[in-house]
């Protein structure tokens, strides 16, 4: 009995360990299950990554584009990808220079007219596979071209007064075109206004002014970037001219023709006070016109000529032209018994010979001489620029002001 006991003992605690063993493995089977499926498929059952995608390319002006405008940029630009290698060639096989941009690159240099330009290069995606950057375009071939030119030199020095005139050789149809080619640029803030006067025999003709007079010290670089723009009518410019110049000190003429002198006042002080005379009053013809004029040249001798009034080729010395209706500064030893006691000239300012010399050594191109008292306004003649109000001279931009 008692071996009997001992025996069955000894197998129930065989069957319990043989359970233990057979639980803890189904729990080892089934976390592995439960693992694999938590962790995904194998590397072998993943999906590929996608391609990434390819550069794509575009360029401005696009491909086969003709008469385009040689001012406008030529542009590439890339996009998923970056460029590598870019160039844009001439028909000479020369470069055309150029910048790299955020997104691609950019001609800088106006281009030619009738000229097929051809792209080369390379663009590549994140991948390194490559796009070739390939085209070309051709430029116009303008009916006709219009030049201009700046009336104030490189390094010159001018008074307060002082219009900037660029004066075309043609017609321009577009003004508000070749406006936007026209740029000012001071050292000083400077409010100023382009505006297109009547055309002449020679062309149109743009002038700009400040509103009041040039703060003296001024530092002034003007453009006309018209190389490559269309102006209209078939007209394209045919180069790009710029000028540097300084206004002097400041130098005012008060002519007060009722006053029988002539006041200079420079940097706001009077230096120079002389007896004068002016046009006959009289005689409307005669008259030294009313308004603000400029010192336009000025001459140490100039053959003076007025046939209605019988003299032709007469000399006059120091003579500070002012108008181009025919008003000078200058010396008259004919009219000196006049000269602070009466007007008797045929419009100019008459002075002794040597307050002439001592006026003309100081005269510069746009100092403002400032006639007033006369009945005779001053005629819209070339430079009448200061005789407008504001108001006048911005109702004559081509753009909005």
């Amino acid at each position: 009995m008692a071996l009997g006991r001992a025996v069955l003992g000894l197998m129930v605690a065989f069957a319990v360990a043989l359970a233990a063993i057979t639980v803890w493995g189904t729990v080892e089977r089934a976390s592995g299950a439960t693992s694999g499926a938590s962790g995904g498929t194998s590397a072998a059952e993943a999906p590929e990554a996608p391609a990434a995608p390819q550069a794509q390319v575009t360029l401005n002006p696009a491909n086969g584009a003709t008469d385009v405008a040689p001012a406008a940029p030529a542009v590439v630009t890339v996009a998923q990808g970056r460029l590598t290698d870019v160039a844009l060639l001439g028909s000479d096989g020369k470069g055309v220079a150029g910048r790299p941009t955020p997104d691609g690159w950019t001609s800088t240099g106006t281009l030619a007219y009738g000229t097929t330009y051809t792209w080369k290069g390379l663009a590549v995606d994140a991948a390194g596979n490559p796009t070739p950057v390939t085209g070309s375009f051709t430029t116009v071939t303008p009916q006709r071209k219009i030049a201009a030119n700046i009336n104030i030199a490189d390094d010159a020095t001018v008074g307060v007064g002082a219009p900037i005139i660029v004066q075309f050789d043609g017609d321009v149809a577009d003004k508000a075109a070749a406006q936007r080619a026209l740029t000012v640029r001071t050292s000083v803030p400077t409010e100023g206004s382009w505006a297109w006067l009547p055309d002449t025999e020679q062309g149109s003709r743009a002038h700009w002014r400040p509103k009041e007079y040039w703060k003296p010290g001024t530092q002034v670089d003007v453009a006309a970037d018209l190389l490559g723009v269309d102006v209209g009518g078939g007209t394209w410019g045919t180069a790009t001219v710029t000028s540097h110049f300084t206004i002097g000190r400041s130098q005012i003429v008060k002519a007060d023709v009722n006053s029988f002198e002539m006041v200079v006042v420079r940097d706001g002080q009077t230096v120079m006070t002389v007896p004068a005379s002016y046009g006959l009053g009289s005689d409307p013809n005669r008259n030294t016109t009313n308004g603000i004029h400029v010192v336009m040249s000025k001459q140490q001798t100039v053959l003076m000529s007025n046939p209605a009034y019988g003299y032709n080729n007469v000399p006059e010395h120091w003579a500070v032209r002012i108008s181009n209706n025919g008003e000078f500064i200058h010396a008259n030893p004919l009219s000196e018994g006049a000269q602070g006691n009466e007007n008797v000239t045929h419009g100019c300012v008459n002075l002794s010979t040597q307050d002439a010399e001592n006026y003309f050594n100081t005269a510069l191109f746009g100092d403002p001489v400032e006639v007033t008292g006369s009945p005779v306004p001053m005629p819209r003649t070339d430079i009448y620029d200061w005789s407008l109000s504001w108001q006048e001279w911005q109702s004559l931009s081509a753009l909005p002001t």
